[in-house]
């Protein structure tokens, strides 16, 4: 494949790929004349050959049902009502599989994440049922990640050894904070001790966790959210991933929003915040994600840098890239219902009543992405360093002032 071939899809909003992908245009007009010889324009030297290697691949897995839905949370969950229909819905994961197999044949998944919802309402016996489904049907490389998500309010004796013998190598537990009233605040199911609980249990359990933390929360101050970081820390996850509390649409909070403490204080929050994970050996590889050596996420990494995921499950997305049609998108049906549904009538239902979208983005359009995988690497490069300077001289303040 040649440069000008993948520069078509370069987006317009990085100003060094929009060049070349203008120049790369006059070239691809000119590359034939009128009697069918090659010919190119003067002035413009054609692209050389460009070589990609392999694109990762990782495959998500979509559990939505929780305990209770969060008044701050916009993703595709769904409060459990009655007994949760795992069988029908592990049946009904396998067949959304199966049917986008042709999508993957022959490719290798580097990765694998189970997230909700809440997926550890999920017994393990039917985490390890369905992690056998998924090696039966896909090929995983060596040392493949396999991510399961957690809710404290939902962990039990001996669950998290139950899902380490079922296949999982990664727990990623929500949090969110240790301080029982903040937890209240935001609707949480969960108080201070079971979060803390199921933290140490987590870190005995797993060579590799991730903690969730939130700032930014109503009646939230400073030295409340150094302390939930500070308990974080002394727990020893290899991976902290910190979120700043954002009203969205169409959420609880969105309609009745809580008083949220001032943006100043909340960015005092953040570089603080900040400053502390640094001194405790943790690099910030992406806008919320902080890792110490060899405890980055490989899946967060393939997702940053442009990789291609498969999704299955209701609501899912899916990213992939194909020969001859370059990258398409699908999504899956949003409700768990019409899923099943969809999936017990004919498998390609589900993936198919919403249409494939064809579309034109690489990582230029992403202004945290690694410059890896973009065409004009010192230009993305240059645009994320001046992000992140831009962010640091926005403070007024120093830590502790």
């Amino acid at each position: 494949m040649h440069s000008w071939s993948l520069l078509q899809q370069a987006s317009p909003g990085c100003m060094a790929c929009s060049e070349r992908w203008q120049v790369s245009q006059s070239a691809t007009k000119a590359r034939s004349s009128g009697d069918g010889h090659a010919s190119v324009a003067v002035g413009i030297t054609p692209p050389a050959p460009m070589t990609i290697g392999p694109i990762p691949l990782s495959l998500y897995v979509h559990l939505p049902w929780c305990i209770k839905k969060c008044p701050y949370c916009d993703f595709n969950s769904h409060a459990q009502v009655g007994d949760l229909p795992e069988k029908a819905y592990i049946d009904a994961l396998i067949g959304d599989l199966e049917d986008a197999l042709p999508l993957i044949w022959g490719r290798s998944f580097i990765s694998v994440f189970l997230g909700g919802g809440t997926p550890n309402l999920f017994s393990p016996e039917s985490i390890g049922l369905l992690l056998d489904a998924i090696r039966a049907r896909i090929r995983l490389l060596p040392g493949a990640e396999v991510t399961i998500e957690a809710n404290p309010g939902a962990a039990q004796q001996g669950q998290f050894e139950a899902l380490r013998s079922a296949g999982v190598t990664r727990l990623s537990l929500g949090v969110q904070s240790f301080d029982s009233n903040l937890l209240k605040a935001i609707g949480r199911v969960h108080d201070g001790t079971q979060a803390l609980d199921a933290a140490r249990a987590a870190v005995e359990v797993f060579e590799r966790v991730n903690l969730d933390l939130m700032y930014g929360l109503p009646g939230q101050d400073l030295g409340q959210a150094q302390l939930d970081l500070e308990t974080a820390l002394a727990i020893g996850p290899g991976h902290v991933s910190r979120y700043q509390l954002t009203l969205e649409p169409n959420t609880l909070f969105s309609s009745v929003p809580p008083v949220l403490p001032e943006e100043d204080d909340i960015w005092e929050m953040q570089s603080c915040g900040d400053t502390l994970l640094a001194a405790s050996d943790y690099e910030r590889y992406e806008v919320s994600a902080y890792a110490r050596a060899g405890q980055v996420s490989q899946h967060n990494t393939n997702y940053w840098t442009f990789g291609d995921y498969l999704g299955i499950g209701a609501g899912s997305h899916s990213k992939l890239t194909l020969p001859e049609r370059g990258v398409i998108r699908q999504t899956v049906l949003r409700r768990p219902e019409d899923f099943m549904q969809a999936v017990s009538a004919r498998p390609t239902a589900a993936r198919n009543r919403l249409p494939q979208l064809h579309c034109p983005l690489n990582s230029c359009s992403m202004p945290f992405a690694w410059s890896t995988v973009c065409p004009a690497p010192s230009m993305c490069s240059a645009l994320v360093s001046l992000w992140s300077r831009s962010l640091r001289l926005l403070g007024r303040r120093k830590c502790g002032d």
